[in-house]
């Protein structure tokens, strides 16, 4: 049987946006988790802008676990990631569940509300950046459900594009806006614009998300696909 690294190199695999906000805060959270973890860690994009996949698999040798830095598992996750690994003919790549919805992004969000101002009592209105993909709006369900046991309110998600309720339909003045949104760019600039009483910042690095991720990738090495 092959035998495989104890502590293989993770690949992050994010979106891609042409907004710097958005590789910079997945590059710190790259920087982050191999402080963690003391593995090497890569970037890869699936859309919009480079390293893809393909590339940054080129430059990590041997076994390797990919995490998609995704909120919820829609078609990218689904379908696009393991496509474009399968094309790189790589078989030693073991791709971990996205990054959302769990308790620890829950607590970051949470923490994102807090520091807008939100205070127990305050309205939280649940935005995400939309999908076609049933299987990404149930992901969004979720994590909306998630949020709102912690703040003691019944939360269902709006959505800034595709899907609906529209964000900006359904925002009120007394709302406190929580974007379940990883990083920074347009999203997020059209929710700091609406008419509310905050929006909070978008996840990030959060101890509790570079927590997920080393948990992500933990699991993934107890695998027997790394069984040395």
């Amino acid at each position: 049987m092959r035998r495989s690294p104890v502590n293989p190199p993770l690949l992050l695999v994010a979106h891609g946006t042409r907004d710097p906000g958005g590789p910079r805060v997945v590059e710190q959270l790259a920087e982050a988790t191999s402080a963690r973890l003391d593995v090497p860690v890569r970037v890869g994009y699936v859309d919009v802008i480079g390293p893809t996949v393909a590339e940054a698999l080129a430059s990590v040798p041997g076994p390797v676990v990919a995490l998609p830095a995704f909120l919820a598992a829609g078609y990218h996750v689904r379908v696009d990631l393991p496509e474009q690994i399968e094309a790189t003919g790589r078989e030693d790549v073991t791709i971990t569940e996205p990054l959302g919805p769990a308790p620890e992004i829950t607590e970051a969000l949470r923490d994102r509300l807090r520091a807008a101002g939100w205070r127990p009592g305050d309205r939280v209105l649940f935005s995400a950046a939309g999908s076609s993909d049933e299987r990404a709006l149930s992901d969004v369900r979720t994590a909306a459900r998630l949020l709102g046991r912690r703040c003691g309110q019944w939360l269902t998600p709006s959505y800034i594009t595709t899907a609906s309720p529209a964000t900006e339909a359904v925002c009120g003045p007394g709302d406190f806006i929580a974007p379940y949104l990883l990083a920074p760019g347009l999203f997020h600039r059209r929710l700091a614009e609406l008419p509310v009483a905050g929006v909070a910042d978008p996840i990030g690095v959060h101890p509790a998300v570079i927590d997920l991720v080393a948990q992500r990738y933990r699991s993934a090495v107890r695998d027997d696909a790394f069984a040395a």
